[in-house]
């Protein structure tokens, strides 16, 4: 069975896209087979990430690993038994579909909670939280009192991960492995930097989940959207400049986070 990889949080402007289209190329760059969902159904960047991978590739006549992605299958209501919701069904069929084909299934989720959210982070073998470097991501994972010392309990986000373990568990599937990354990192070693890292530690023993490396706050990013291209692309396409120290330095954090998820059968060889 392909492994499933969920990238998701309930707040917009962690990175999720890039993490998503990063993780996902690297993942195919290694010759894996691997298959996009985009369950963000208003803004679907990730499905416009690789739609713009496809037009650059089109026009540059060139051919560079990517995700297959596939789109969620539209439904009819009257096919459905009683009780059953129709987005679970959409979000099954796809996942049966990806399954015969791929190794690696990820599938990014939107910035809110949703039904298909809620299920998708059912299904993941392993989930990815990119969280901005701030106690307003922070709250994303648990509230903590005013000074920011002490956890005060779990947020809404960690209940619902929470309640996914336990479906997987009734299930009789292995637990999550649950990664959360810090993503947007200032180069600049702050207070406010090692209080966050400090009480995600803390909370990553009470709650259960791993801390890796994300990316840091670099322009480059931004810049590569529009082709759809990723850090691995820069020296393929022949493009002059791009490779400078802050570039090589990102595409290190890339391996960096490949073989903190520590996925199976992968070995990082880029």
């Amino acid at each position: 069975m392909a492994h499933i990889i969920v990238v998701g949080n309930e707040k917009g402007g962690a990175g999720k896209s890039t993490v998503s289209m990063h993780v996902a190329t690297a993942l195919a760059r290694m010759g894996h087979r691997v298959g996009g969902l985009d369950l963000d159904l208003r803004q679907r960047s990730f499905a416009r990430y690789i739609q713009n991978r496809q037009t650059f590739c089109q026009r540059q006549e060139i051919a560079l690993p990517m995700p297959d992605l596939h789109p969620l299958p539209e439904i009819d209501k009257a096919s459905l038994p009683a009780g059953e919701n129709i987005y679970d069904r959409r979000l099954s069929v796809a996942i049966a579909a990806m399954e015969k084909s791929c190794d690696f299934i990820l599938i990014d989720c939107p910035g809110s909670h949703t039904r298909l959210s809620q299920v998708a982070h059912s299904l993941a073998d392993t989930l990815i939280t990119p969280m901005n470097d701030s106690f307003i991501d922070f709250d994303l994972l648990a509230h903590v009192d005013p000074d920011g010392n002490r956890i005060i309990g779990p947020s809404v986000y960690s209940e619902m991960v929470w309640n996914a373990r336990q479906l997987r568990a009734q299930a009789g599937l292995d637990p999550v492995d649950w990664v959360v990354i810090r993503n947007r990192l200032g180069a600049q070693q702050m207070h406010n930097k090692k209080k966050i890292g400090d009480a995600l530690e803390d909370l990553a023993r009470r709650i259960g989940f791993r801390v890796a490396p994300g990316f840091g706050e670099r322009v480059i990013f931004r810049e590569l959207f529009p082709r759809g291209l990723t850090l691995l692309d820069l020296r393929d396409i022949g493009v002059k400049g791009q490779m400078n120290i802050s570039n090589v330095a990102a595409r290190q954090e890339l391996r960096d986070l490949i073989k903190a998820l520590e996925l199976p059968g992968v070995e990082v060889d880029f």
